[in-house]
């Protein structure tokens, strides 16, 4: 395999609405049929980071355009479409951009550390099915060494500010005191689970009512943080009866629609699904206000700008553990070779003739190992060809 074949394909909130990437979005179920495609095409390595900013399918393939038709085989929307949306990283590239994923550079709101383990979970899920390799092993345990060593030496995801956070602000900026407002989130998954405990820290409130689609999971997390459950089947119940309504949950379709709204009271509804689990069209209410992850990445603070100012210093991060990982790389695909050059002067042991002139009979397994060590740091530190048997060959005989 050359560095070339790797790809990075996707789309981002850069280029795309919630809307588009909800197209795109992909699901355990999808995900787990793309593997299976990709495994009978005989694609070796390849994973699928799908969060509410970005949807990317990462792999080793011959062109970029494989790994697209498996991701839109999956998804709602079409290919044509994504292919006018998409940015196709390669090679050196797609590195830089993995790196820059996992440190939060690229994210929506700048040096938001929840992508980290979304990209464990999707790479894990790759593991599990066998479409991790080497490389790709490799390469992203170097990526959570670089984003770790960014978290803990720079100040990149300092204060609090992410998505679940910036919901939070944007409530402030609605209602002055939210104490007496009754207060529904449905799912309790990650996002769920870090946006409940933000609204009890934040907003000094424990009026808040938790709905899971497994039950289980809203009562458990009421009862850690002193709040209410209510059944997933009085959902409609309690979203009625509800001032503010924060969706975090990951359904294929709307789970809340402007026809369940059209009589109802005032509220705030905050989205934080990808593809939206609120319908974009019940904003048109007059009583409604809702927000989506597009319009809360807009906030911005005083936090933002001081993780602008540690971005040069996460680059240079990042170009260290880069370096350390085109050194692998490097030696790696130098195993070949070295192998030729052990089995060469095996051979050589091992001849009659070249005993007789050489007089090295009582050379050992260790001075054919040494002098295979020697090349293998020429090669490493050299990083170019060269007659590597010749120079083994002459190594070995003048070292006796």
């Amino acid at each position: 395999m050359e560095m070339k074949q790797f790809f990075t394909v996707g789309i981002n909130y850069k280029k795309t609405d919630a809307a588009i990437r909800g197209e795109f979005a992909i699901g355990s179920e999808q995900y787990a049929s793309l593997l299976e495609k990709a495994t009978r095409k005989g694609i070796k390595e390849v994973f699928v980071l799908s969060t509410c900013n970005r949807t990317e399918i990462y792999g080793i393939a011959d062109n970029a355009q494989v790994l697209i038709d498996l991701l839109c085989h999956e998804t709602a929307g079409d290919a044509d479409t994504f292919q006018q949306l998409c940015y196709i990283k390669q090679g050196s590239d797609a590195i830089q951009h993995i790196f820059e994923v996992g440190a939060g550079l690229d994210s929506q709101i700048l040096g938001d550390y929840e992508i980290v383990g979304q990209m464990k979970l999707a790479v894990k899920f790759a593991r599990e099915r066998g479409c991790i390799g080497a490389f790709m092993e490799r390469l992203f345990n170097t990526v959570l060494q670089s984003s770790k060593a960014i978290k803990n030496e720079t100040a990149l995801s300092g204060g609090t500010i992410s998505v679940s956070f910036a919901a939070i602000q944007f409530l402030k900026q609605q209602i002055a005191d939210t104490r007496d407002k009754k207060i529904v989130l449905l799912g309790t998954g990650k996002i769920g689970r870090n946006t409940c405990k933000n609204l009890v820290d934040y907003l000094n409130t424990t009026n808040i009512t938790l709905i899971n689609r497994t039950d289980d999971k809203a009562i458990e997390l009421a009862a850690e943080l002193g709040l209410k459950a209510a059944p997933f089947a009085a959902m409609q119940a309690e979203v009625t009866a509800a001032d503010i309504v924060i969706v975090a949950t990951n359904a294929e379709r709307p789970m809340i629609t402007r026809q369940d709204l059209l009589h109802s009271g005032s509220k705030i509804l905050i989205d934080l699904s990808i593809p939206n689990n609120i319908e974009p069209a019940a904003g048109t209410l007059p009583q409604i206000t809702l927000a989506n992850v597009d319009d809360l990445s807009v906030i911005n603070d005083i936090t933002l700008q001081k993780r602008m100012a540690e971005v040069p210093k996460a680059r240079t991060i990042i170009q260290q553990h880069r370096q350390e990982f085109a050194e692998w790389w490097l030696l790696r695909s130098h195993v070949p070779v070295l192998k030729a050059v052990k089995q060469k002067l095996h051979d050589m042991h091992s001849c009659s003739m070249f005993q007789s002139i050489s007089q090295v009979s009582s050379i050992d397994k260790a001075a054919i190992q040494k002098v295979v060590n020697t090349v293998a740091v020429k090669m490493r530190s050299q990083h170019q060809p060269g007659c590597y048997y010749i120079e083994a060959i002459n190594d070995f005989m003048t070292s006796n």
